[in-house]
């Protein structure tokens, strides 16, 4: 029932208007003209830039390691001061090994660090630093099987580290900019870091400060591969008419053909309805001249009798005489 009335919309359609598969042919130029003017024009005169940082990571060395060992608690408490490099400072990592069990291991800044237990996960689902980490002047983690790390940064912008983008008037404008938003200052610099372990420690844990300072390494324009986007385009526009076009027209040519068997069984019964009365009048005209034979028949006997009768009495009036 639907695909009848779906070919009978098709074929209202057509004949409201027969040059439909042509309009839909000239929609799908059109629209292939238009996708490639649009990718022409994002290619020549695109406003984009891509800003591309290099990334420099280097160890931290660290200086006045101190020891305190506290009675009451019976604890050990292990410092140690760094200074960072604060120019477009972006992570500052921290890595404990060698710690006993049960000890902490935590990183402390004025300027304060963004830090969650997720950040530098790979296999971290749907977090975002932006709308997780946070901001504390220490952070502090607890160390398993003699490991413990603290990856932070100095800010959560993914624009200020790696690659970005932006929109410029010209190549000279793009590269100011993207050095203004790469340029950062991370002040005061120094970090301590404090390690707390159980009892009377005497060798101290080994502890590695890493930072990441970026550098604004190339800033080109945005360029698409012309070719290849009007290859999908194309192929975007071709599967879009064929899913509408294929099915209507698989639909309006099944009814078609139904149709046509319709028609050919229609004229099979008509030429045998002909071909039945043919017959008939055929065996009427043969009826009719056998009527007419044995009328000719009956009109022949008669005379015949008549002729006989007439001679008869004319042969006994001869007699008589």
């Amino acid at each position: 029932m639907k695909y009848c009335l779906l070919a009978t919309n098709m074929r209202k359609a057509l004949a409201q208007n027969p040059n439909l598969l042509r309009t839909l042919i000239g929609m799908g130029v059109t629209l292939i003209i238009l996708l490639a003017y649009a990718v022409y024009g994002a290619t020549i005169e695109s406003e984009v830039y891509i800003y591309d940082a290099k990334s420099n990571e280097n160890n931290v060395a660290l200086e006045n390691v101190t020891k305190y060992y506290n009675e009451d608690s019976n604890s050990t408490v292990w410092t140690w001061d760094a200074q960072l490099d604060g120019t477009n400072l972006t992570w500052v990592n921290l890595t404990g090994t060698d710690l006993s069990p049960g000890s902490t291991i935590s990183i402390s800044s004025a300027a304060g660090l963004y830090s969650h237990p997720d950040l530098g996960d790979e296999d971290a689902d749907d977090f975002s630093c932006n709308d997780s980490c946070k901001n504390r002047n220490e952070h502090t983690v607890n160390s398993s099987d003699g490991y413990a790390e603290i990856i932070s940064l100095t800010d959560p912008d993914p624009a200020l580290r790696g690659k970005g983008s932006l929109y410029a008037d010209s190549s000279s404008d793009a590269y100011e900019k993207s050095a203004e938003i790469i340029s950062t200052s991370f002040e005061p610099q120094a970090v301590r870091i404090t390690v707390i372990e159980e009892g009377d420690r005497d060798v101290n844990p080994n502890i590695i400060l890493t930072q990441v300072n970026e550098e604004l390494s190339s800033v080109e324009q945005f360029e698409v591969d012309a070719a290849t986007e009007f290859m999908w385009a194309l192929a975007a526009v071709i599967g879009c008419f064929s899913m509408v076009l294929v099915p209507s027209f698989t639909v309006y040519f099944a009814a078609r053909a139904k149709q046509k068997k319709v028609e050919l069984k229609l004229d099979a019964a008509k030429a045998e309805l002909e071909s039945d009365a043919d017959d008939a009048e055929h065996d009427d005209t043969e009826e009719g001249n056998e009527d007419a034979k044995s009328v000719n028949i009956t009109y022949n006997i008669q005379n015949i009798a008549i002729q006989d009768s007439v001679m008869i009495d004319s042969n006994i009036s001869s007699e008589s005489e």
